[in-house]
């Protein structure tokens, strides 16, 4: 699924109505009629009163049909318009003129805080104030009616993009955003949807599917990819019948000190779990009855070192290498990474502490393999490209670094994004579940397994993403949120396979 800019989705206005041969007036009606079907579908003629705020943009206009629609169908509906300028879209003036004829209960104008109505607990708000050319924050009365709707306890929803919510820049006034219950939105998701600034503002959302131009909608390069099941189900290379374990590949993980081989075990595990042929995990000494017990399928091979690597050597040609989980930042850790990284031959996933060790030694940087893998948290990433001032400034720099170094960088969060030569994939699996300790140390494992595999190493990231989150959403199902730790995800792998290709129960009615 596509995220595109307004921009975009404006020129894709316009090339439907060339193409189709029909006017914004009528693609406006087409929303509309998208919108009453979802609420007539809920609301089966139930008199609960509706009340639209409508702005004097396309929104508003959308907000104006939809009304209209809902009165000849004997709803209940209040419209109500601020006007806070004497500039009208076309649109807006034609749905205006087409609402005051089905009706004698005009609009209201609003034109200050006097004229705010008030709306019951049980009543209804469609907010269609704003949409997605909104580029400054409301303010004056406008902004103190978004804070009267929303300390309004009545249900919301938003038409297309939640007003005073930018599509595609950062918020500047938290102040003067309305907060819906659900938001509809056309065609196909904004990227501020799924950024943790403005994600909170959508916490719920469904698209309304308007018949934008296929040809444009399917050939135009996008903002960002959202990663949801059918995306990754075409991710998926099903197993020969008669294969074996040499054809999963053999990964080797190098991870763990003394006092830290927590991370050492999930991450090994999980690259087993996830499907690679053989793991080898590469230790400390310390770690050697730990891992042997721990994770009784998995090779181990320990540095001359007791507590911490200091030397990362092996006696075998590996598929896939991850490191760096619990490994330590001393000097020991940083020349072990350094060795590694100037013979290292095969896809390489860097996470934790040797980027942490990159950070603190700058001349690293150019050692990493192209196409190596890095997932850092919060932190770890500002360390690497340095403080941020917004989610976009965060996005925009992690995309130089990705080009710079021609490394695919993973930024974890509620909904994770993979950067990798400018593209932008959005994962939407995952849980609050998931913020535990450990929880990247077993994504690191089911990313480099599936390099192991004969994954690559971009498809290893958005497939493993997408696991690791589906995993961690069928655990919180089981034992939520609060009582999970990162080894449940490990465990529920297999099962986030199952459910990729589980079919959608659905009511059939019997047979005569």
């Amino acid at each position: 699924m596509k995220i595109f800019s307004s921009k975009q989705f404006y020129e894709a206005d316009k090339i439907t109505t060339e193409k189709q041969g029909i006017t914004s007036v009528d693609l406006m009606e087409r929303a509309a009629t998208q919108i009453y079907s979802w609420l007539h579908q809920r609301l089966q003629g139930a008199q609960v009163p509706i009340h639209i705020f409508c702005g004097i943009g396309n929104n508003g206009g959308d907000g104006l049909a939809l009304g209209r629609l809902l009165v000849e169908n004997g709803y209940l509906v209040k419209c109500y318009i601020a006007n806070y300028t004497d500039k009208r879209s076309p649109s807006f003036l034609t749905n205006y003129s087409r609402y005051k004829d089905v009706t004698k209960n005009w609009p209201l104008l609003m034109t200050c805080v006097e004229d705010f109505p008030a709306i019951a607990r049980e009543d209804i708000i469609i907010d269609a104030l704003f949409g997605i050319g909104l580029n400054r924050p409301p303010e004056g009365w406008v902004k103190q009616l978004i804070q009267h709707i929303n300390t309004t306890p009545a249900y919301k929803l938003s038409i297309d993009i939640p007003s005073g919510l930018y599509a595609e820049q950062a918020i500047t006034d938290h102040e003067a955003i309305i907060k819906p219950n659900h938001t509809l939105t056309f065609q196909a998701p904004k990227l501020s949807f799924f950024l943790p600034e403005s994600g909170p503002y959508v916490t719920f959302y469904e698209i309304l599917n308007i018949g934008l131009d296929e040809e444009y909608m399917q050939t135009t390069k996008p903002v960002a990819q959202l990663i949801a099941k059918p995306q990754a189900q075409r991710f998926y290379k099903q197993r020969n019948k008669y294969a074996h374990k040499g054809n999963f590949g053999h990964a080797l993980v190098a991870a763990g000190s003394y006092g830290s081989m927590g991370a050492a075990v999930l991450s090994t595990k999980s690259t087993l779990r996830i499907g690679a042929g053989k793991v080898t995990a590469f230790i400390p000494e310390c770690g050697y009855n730990i891992m042997q017990i721990s994770v009784p399928e998995a090779l181990v091979q320990t540095d001359v070192n007791p507590k911490v690597l200091s030397k990362i050597e092996f006696d075998f040609m590996p598929d896939a290498i991850a490191v760096g989980m619990g490994m330590g930042t001393g000097k020991e850790s940083v020349a072990a990474l350094r060795g590694l990284l100037k013979k290292v031959t095969c896809p390489i996933l860097l996470d934790a502490d040797a980027l942490n060790c990159i950070s603190s030694t700058k001349t690293l940087l150019k050692l990493i393999p192209q196409n190596a893998i890095l997932t850092p948290h919060s932190g770890e990433l500002e360390r690497l490209i340095g403080e941020w001032s917004d989610d976009y400034d965060k996005i925009e720099k992690t995309k130089a670094f990705s080009k710079k170094y021609n490394v695919i960088v993973i930024i974890k969060g509620a909904n994770t994004i993979i950067i990798s030569e400018g593209e932008m994939y959005i994962n939407t699996t995952g849980n609050p579940g998931m913020a535990t300790a450990g929880s990247g140390d077993v994504l690191s494992g089911v990313i480099t397994g599936l390099v192991a595999q004969g994954y690559d190493p971009l498809m290893s990231s958005v497939f493993g993403v997408y696991l690791h989150g589906s995993a961690g959403n069928i655990a919180s199902q089981l034992i939520g949120f609060e009582a999970m730790i990162a080894s449940d995800i490990t465990e529920a792998l297999g099962d986030a396979f199952i459910e990729l290709f589980r079919q959608d129960e659905q009511q059939q009615a019997p047979a005569d």
